[in-house]
């Protein structure tokens, strides 16, 4: 029987210990090569372009020849404004990609000895730059499927007492519907609605016209057959009937389940489309190396743009 990848040594391309190791130049030195990768690590100003630069001798600064504008490695990035050392971020990333089910953030501040809130922005900024990375459109074959977090209502102890947890009635006002578009031997797409019937417009922006659609039989996504082919599958009776299957949609739900169950414990609403673009990014990156996901996932931050949702989260008075 053939080993499984995530077994194999080519999954294991990255040393976390190999990261601590590295002195303060050997930190700067790897974010320099990723954030200008079309200059081989020259620095190049994030205002005009220009690779004309003067380089500080005391530190890692540079100043532009042509705005007069002076920038760092961070500058401009998801990272600016940073008060963490570089070393400590790359390994936030090392540990932040090698948790196959997610990593918490009380667990990094342990891990990296720093406070709980340092960490659970860090963990946040780096969601954002990866969820943004789902972008372009889909095609071929696409399964959907959608699952429903949040609102949890605690059973009464009496059985009597009990409701339909389901039932609109027995809500919170809090549920919100994560909906997963997966194209077959391609990437996974992520958003999080109301319900799923809101997000039939996304998904109509989202999937090319020409593409087959596999869902189950809910009647929310009867709206999409006027504009693609679809093959429904009905649950009740199968999980696949040759014809149709939501399997490696579902399978998404299982990984962003054992996320919140036992990686996070809980996941506020107004975070969720985070964590559900996480699980997105590890699903299309699971065939890489994890040498090649901390390099994704580092070059995704670095392009990134500065968070407007993140920067001085803690400072704010609401």
């Amino acid at each position: 029987m053939s080993q499984h990848f995530l077994l194999s040594a080519s999954a294991r391309t990255l040393s976390l210990a190999r990261v601590m190791r590295m002195s303060d130049d050997e930190a700067f030195e790897t974010f320099a090569t990723l954030r200008w990768a079309d200059t081989d690590g020259e620095p190049m100003c994030g205002k005009c372009g220009c690779t004309e630069v003067y380089k500080f001798r005391a530190r890692h600064l540079f100043k532009c020849s042509a705005c007069v504008v002076q920038f760092t490695v961070t500058s401009g990035t998801i990272f600016a404004s940073r008060k963490m050392p570089l070393r400590d971020i790359l390994a936030a990333i090392a540990i932040f990609v090698n948790g196959a089910k997610g990593h918490s953030a009380l667990q990094l501040s342990r891990d990296l000895d720093c406070q709980y809130k340092t960490a659970f922005v860090l963990l946040h900024k780096l969601r954002e730059a990866l969820t943004a990375e789902q972008e372009g459109s889909l095609d071929g074959t696409v399964e959907i499927d959608g699952a429903y977090f949040g609102g949890y209502v605690k059973p009464a102890n009496y059985k009597d007492h009990r409701v339909d947890r389901r039932t609109a009635i027995a809500q919170t006002g809090k549920r919100q519907v994560v909906v997963v578009m997966r194209e077959r031997d391609g990437q996974t797409v992520t958003h999080v609605a109301k319900s799923e019937g809101a997000a039939v417009p996304h998904i109509m922006s989202k999937i090319a016209a020409n593409s087959i659609i596999h869902a189950d039989e809910a009647t929310s996504w009867d709206r999409l057959d006027v504009r693609y082919a679809m093959a429904r599958i009905n649950h009740s009776q199968c999980y696949s009937d040759g014809n149709a299957c939501t399997n490696m949609a579902e399978s998404f739900f299982s990984r962003l389940r054992r996320a919140e169950q036992g990686t996070h414990h809980h996941i506020a609403g107004r975070y969720l489309h985070l964590y559900a673009g996480e699980m997105g990014w590890r699903e299309n990156s699971r065939r890489l190396s994890n040498g090649e996901q901390f390099i994704a996932a580092t070059g995704a931050a670095l392009a990134h743009p500065i968070s407007r949702q993140w920067k001085g989260y803690w400072n704010r008075a609401a």
